[in-house]
C-alpha cells in the first residue's frame, strides 16, 4: 500500500528472512543457519542507512508482507513483489510507483554492507540531471537502479542472477536516443563466503 508523502520513493527488494530460503549461494559455504544470521545483519544495516534519508520508503517482500519485523511500520510502506522473475518484479514495482505520481523512483537490494546514505543521496541528486542512475555491483549486476520514467527494456531478456546483467542492461539502453545515465561507485554484493572475509562483523560466521 503506497501513501505518498514525498516526490521520491526508494524501494528495497528483500527476501523474507527464513531458514534455508535466503542467501543460498552463501549458504553453500557457511551453512543455512549462518547465512540467515548474515542476512539479518545486512537487513539491519540497510534499515540503518535508510533511516538517515528523508524520502518515502517501501519494503518489497519476496513472498509475503511481514507487519512485525525490523522495518518500522510508521516509517516504511510495505508490499509483496509481483512477477515470476526479478526483472518482471522490478518492472511492476517501478510501474506501480509511477502510477502514484512519484517523480523519482529508486530500487536497491538488501545485501550490501558497503551501502551508505551518501549513495542514496547521490542517486537522488543524479536524477535531477539524468534519466537513469545505476550502482554497479562487483559481481556483474547492480545494487541500485533509479529512473524518472519507466524504461521497460531494462527488465527484458536478462539472465538474472548472473555476472552479465549490468553489461546486458547497458547494451539494451544504447538504442534509446539522448538517454543520460550516471553511475555510482561499484560496491560488493554479499553472495559467497569469500565476500565476508574483509568485514570483521561477519568473521564469526565463516
Amino acid at each position: 500500500m503506497i501513501k505518498q508523502k514525498n516526490n521520491t520513493l526508494i524501494i528495497v527488494f528483500t527476501r523474507n528472512p527464513e531458514l534455508g530460503k535466503v542467501k543460498t549461494r552463501l549458504a553453500k559455504g557457511i551453512g543455512n543457519k549462518n547465512a540467515l544470521e548474515v542476512y539479518k545483519i545486512l537487513l539491519k544495516h540497510t534499515d540503518t542507512v535508510l533511516r538517515k534519508t528523508n524520502i518515502d520508503k517501501l519494503i518489497s517482500y519476496s513472498v509475503k508482507i511481514n507487519k512485525d519485523d525490523i522495518w518500522d511500520n510508521t516509517m516504511y510502506m510495505k508490499e509483496a513483489q509481483k512477477g515470476t522473475h526479478l526483472g518482471e518484479r522490478m518492472q511492476n514495482a517501478f510501474t506501480n510507483a509511477f502510477k502514484h505520481n512519484y517523480e523519482k523512483v529508486i530500487v536497491i537490494g538488501s545485501d550490501l554492507y558497503d551501502l551508505n546514505a551518501m549513495h542514496i543521496e547521490k542517486a537522488i541528486e543524479a536524477l535531477n540531471s539524468n534519466d537513469l542512475v545505476m550502482g554497479p555491483a562487483k559481481d556483474g549486476g547492480y545494487y541500485l537502479l533509479g529512473m524518472k520514467t519507466l524504461h521497460q527494456t531494462i527488465f527484458k531478456n536478462k539472465n538474472w542472477g548472473t555476472n552479465t546483467v549490468f553489461q546486458e542492461t547497458l547494451k539494451d539502453l544504447e538504442d534509446i536516443e539522448d538517454l543520460k545515465i550516471e553511475f555510482l561507485e561499484t560496491l560488493n554484493d554479499i553472495d559467497f563466503a569469500e565476500d565476508l572475509e574483509t568485514y570483521p562483523i561477519f568473521k564469526p560466521y565463516l
